[in-house]
C-alpha cells in the first residue's frame, strides 16, 4: 500500500515547475509500478499551453477553477470547470487555457518517469524502455 501526501511532495524532485508556468506534483510515477502515473497539475490564471501527448494517453479531472480546452484538430472548445473530466483518448492535439487557477488531477499511460516537461511539439518523450515496444 502506498500513502502519498501533497505536503511530502512539495520542494522535492516530484514537484515539477515548468518553464511555461504550470506546476505538477507527481504522486505516482513509473517507478511506483502501478502501470500509470498520477499528478496534480496547477495552471495559474491566464496560462495557455498547447499540448500533444503523442506517446501517452491522458485523463484529466478538474476539481478547482475554470478554463477552456480547445481540440486543435476539430476546433471544438469545451468549458472546463469543477466536476469535468476530459480524456485524450486519440492523442488529441489541444490547448488548455486557465481563466482562474485550475487544479487538475491527471493520469498518464504509459506512466511518466518524473521530470518530463513538454517538448517543442507539446509532448512528453517516451521513456527509453518504451521506444520501439
Amino acid at each position: 500500500m502506498k500513502i502519498v501526501r501533497l505536503e511530502n511532495l512539495e520542494n522535492t524532485d516530484r514537484d515539477v515547475k515548468s518553464p511555461a508556468g504550470w506546476t505538477s506534483y507527481r504522486f505516482l510515477l513509473k517507478s511506483d509500478g502501478m502501470g500509470f502515473s498520477m499528478h496534480e497539475t496547477v495552471f495559474p490564471p491566464g496560462l495557455e499551453v498547447q499540448m500533444w501527448y503523442k506517446h501517452h494517453l491522458e485523463a484529466v479531472y478538474c476539481y478547482k477553477g475554470t478554463g477552456t480546452l480547445t481540440n486543435l484538430d476539430t476546433g471544438e472548445k469545451h468549458d472546463i470547470r469543477p466536476g469535468t473530466l476530459y480524456a485524450l483518448d486519440n492523442h488529441d492535439r489541444h490547448v488548455l487555457k486557465a481563466d482562474s487557477e485550475l487544479r487538475l488531477v491527471c493520469t498518464f499511460n504509459p506512466p511518466v518517469t518524473g521530470r518530463e516537461i513538454h517538448d517543442e511539439d507539446g509532448a512528453y518523450a517516451l521513456p527509453d524502455d518504451e521506444v520501439g515496444a
